[in-house]
């Protein structure tokens, strides 16, 4: 009779190698989902709004990056769908759960995008192979049209004294071309520049951003622009991928009152990475400001500028304002 081999695996043992990464997945997955449930907000209503945006996440890029004498020219969803053919997880992912700045919803929606790819990988999940010559590394850092792309918010809580503030963006509403990525750069530069002409008027603000695959940016995007949408009664004034709506009769506002306030979300999806230096004080808020201004038309993917209130005789007291934006900090 032949005699067993000393030192011999059996075959379950092969089959059950992978075992390590299995319970590593039962037990970190729960953990995460327990802290981002933990971590989402309840939603607030307040005053009815007004809404500037537009973009697309399915564009061709303009400046291919060369790999290994090739160029990867992966649109949207075609070049990887979460884990990588040879590289592990790229650090950028992370960067958004180890020294993510945020909180509230915009962080429980960045750390939902990161910990898919986290599943993913842990599960073995199979995205498809690299481009010919290029490294785990080099996609961890990608392209402009495939790397990870940065989703940065900033929100400002002004007195309600910036009445011209309102003004400058229900005009530039009716006459902004967001169908277009120089009209959509434009209504970021003008934005911005709204809100550093009235320094004196900042109350209350937040600065946040974190890092997702460029497979979950959209479906990123789109779940913080309604959370932050679904705070509005509604949308007096809108101009959005060049379509404009007003209702003249209901907007254009005024308010006797001088403690009450107007409230102002800049959100930017961008193929260039930024480091957003937090809104504590008003020169951080400057800094950021200006950064979000400064995105070119090549990396600025989409935007969305939402402000409240929009409707005459609205008004939004420290309560609500407070209530509606959990995360602002006062300057």
């Amino acid at each position: 009779m032949q005699q067993p081999i000393v030192g011999a695996k059996h075959p379950a043992a092969a089959v059950n190698r992978p075992w390590p990464r299995r319970l590593l997945a039962c037990v970190a997955m729960p953990l995460m989902l327990a802290v981002l449930l933990a971590a989402a907000p309840a939603p607030a209503l307040a005053a009815s709004g007004g809404r500037i945006g537009g973009g697309s996440f399915r564009a061709a890029p303009s400046m291919p990056r060369s790999y290994g004498g090739g160029s990867y020219r992966g649109g949207y969803g075609g070049g990887y769908g979460g884990s990588y053919g040879g590289g592990g997880i790229g650090f950028p992912f992370l960067i958004p759960i180890f020294g993510f700045g945020g909180g509230g919803l915009f962080g429980f929606l960045i750390l939902m995008a990161v910990v898919g790819v986290i599943a993913n990988a842990l599960r073995g999940g199979g995205g498809g192979a690299l481009p010919a010559g290029m490294r785990g590394g080099d996609l961890a850092y990608g392209a402009p049209a495939d790397g990870p792309v940065t989703i940065a918010q900033i929100q400002v809580g002004l007195l309600a004294s910036a009445r011209e503030l309102q003004s400058d963006l229900r005009r530039l509403a009716g006459a902004a071309d967001t169908s277009s990525p120089a009209g959509l750069q434009q209504v970021l530069q003008e934005t911005t520049l709204a809100l550093l002409r009235h320094p004196d008027l900042w109350v209350y603000a937040s600065s946040e951003e974190g890092e997702v695959p460029f497979a979950s940016a959209e479906s990123t995007f789109n779940r913080l622009s309604m959370a932050e949408r679904s705070k509005l009664e509604r949308e007096v004034t809108s101009n959005v991928a060049g379509t404009r709506r007003s209702d003249a009769a209901v907007a254009a506002g005024e308010s006797d009152a001088t403690s009450d306030f107007i409230a102002v979300t800049l959100l930017v999806a961008s193929r260039r990475r930024l480091r957003l230096p937090g809104a504590g004080s008003g020169e951080q808020l400057r800094t950021a400001l200006q950064q979000l201004g400064a995105i070119g038309t090549d990396a600025l993917i989409a935007l969305e500028v939402i402000w409240q209130p929009e409707g005459a005789g609205e008004v939004l007291s420290t309560a609500e304002l407070l209530t509606a934006y959990p995360q602002l900090q006062h300057l």
